[in-house]
């Protein structure tokens, strides 16, 4: 069969791929790669005028114009290639606004998408409108809008996530769920606010290529090596500044015992070669489940401090801190669970070889990829 995935933002629609061709499929993925992160797609959508001087320009023009420049650039990328995009067999969204342009323009690139392809599915992955709604009704006991709720941030700073509230993304939206033949959600977070919608076909764990991601278990004989990579668009939503103020701490405390290493925007390849020497990997706070890159950390053997809420426990049949450290919005905690794994460096291995297994049976990529094409095939 003949597959399109648009968007990619993760490597989720990567993995996906993967597990599809060896099952002996082919795909095909869509879209701009997210920016410095660089993530490899089959058809490029380039993103312009987001950098430098021509950032300021179209700023103005879309004050003065009420015009996207970014938009009407990836309209026009996307009209020169559009004839690539009919006749596949299944289409994927990886969400909402998997190509990245406004609500007006991405519902006229999605009606080419729709009206040219058997079937559609919308991915719950990252932020959209159902998400959005259910953490500004403080559904959650804590999430990305947490720190706009404590008025640590203001709604500029988290627009990227607020805008799905809004009408023209609301109205989407519509658009997309009217149109699709069924949604499904990547992880419990995008799980909980989907419960009960009609067009919901449940959860299907994120897809890992094991086979890419070589395992190396864990042996601690001298410092514990703790590694924290920033992504300064997303830190103040994943709660970042909690594990800085941590590390800060057990730096002082412990200076003898740990080796932490902090950076910042580095490209995913970057990104995965540095952290290889870490023992403990920092990800997020602010969520009930891993993402990627916690997934990936987890795949070659880390100890991750990241979403390993009661409800990810529960659906997993698993025990608190025995495959991943829940990171809750409290300095003291993720302080009180590092020095924990300091002074029981046993742990730290036990939990790596644990956290493997877990990918292993859980985020198979060609498990996960029969799981969609299963899903697909009988929403139809």
């Amino acid at each position: 069969m003949r597959i399109l995935l648009v968007g990619e933002y993760s490597r989720l629609h990567n993995s996906l791929k993967e597990g599809l061709i060896s099952l002996g499929h082919e795909v095909v993925i869509i879209g701009s790669g997210d920016a410095f992160k660089n993530y490899p797609v089959d058809i490029h959508l380039k993103e312009q005028y987001n950098n430098g001087l021509s950032w300021y320009i179209k700023r103005f023009i879309y004050k003065l114009l009420k015009i996207d420049i970014t938009s009407i650039s990836l309209k026009n990328q996307f009209n020169n290639i559009k004839h690539k995009l009919i006749n596949f067999d299944y289409v994927q969204l990886i969400n909402e606004n998997s190509l990245n342009t406004i609500p007006n323009i991405e519902q006229e690139l999605l009606t080419h998408i729709f009206e040219n392809n058997k079937t559609v599915y919308l991915l719950s992955c990252g932020a959209d409108y159902l998400s959005i709604k259910h953490t500004l009704n403080k559904k959650f006991r804590y999430s990305i809008l947490t720190p706009f709720f404590n008025k640590d941030i203001n709604k500029k700073d988290i627009w990227h996530s607020l805008k799905f509230a809004t009408k023209p993304y609301k109205k989407l939206h519509n658009f997309i769920v009217s149109n699709c033949n069924g949604i499904i959600a990547s992880d419990i977070d995008y799980h909980i606010p989907l419960l009960k919608h009609s067009k919901y076909l449940g959860l299907i764990p994120n897809p890992i290529n094991i086979e890419k991601i070589k395992f190396s278990p864990i042996k601690v004989n001298n410092k514990i090596n703790i590694f924290l990579g920033i992504n300064t668009l997303t830190q103040i939503k994943k709660g970042i500044p909690f594990f800085e103020e941590a590390l800060n701490i057990i730096q002082k405390k412990h200076p003898e015992k740990v080796d932490i290493k902090i950076t910042k925007n580095l490209p995913y390849n970057e990104y995965i070669n540095i952290y290889n020497k870490a023992h403990i990997v920092l990800d997020q706070v602010y969520a009930y489940d891993q993402g990627y890159n916690a997934l990936e950390a987890m795949a070659k053997g880390k100890v991750v401090f990241t979403g390993a809420e009661k409800e990810w426990l529960d659906h997993y049949d698993l025990k608190e801190d025995t495959v991943a450290i829940n990171a809750l919005p409290d300095v003291n905690q993720i302080v009180k669970k590092l020095e924990w794994l300091i002074q029981n460096p046993k742990k730290i291995e036990n939990i790596s070889i644990n956290a493997r297994a877990f990918i292993e049976k859980e985020h198979h990529y060609i498990s996960i990829a029969q799981w969609y094409l299963d899903t697909w095939k009988k929403n139809d």
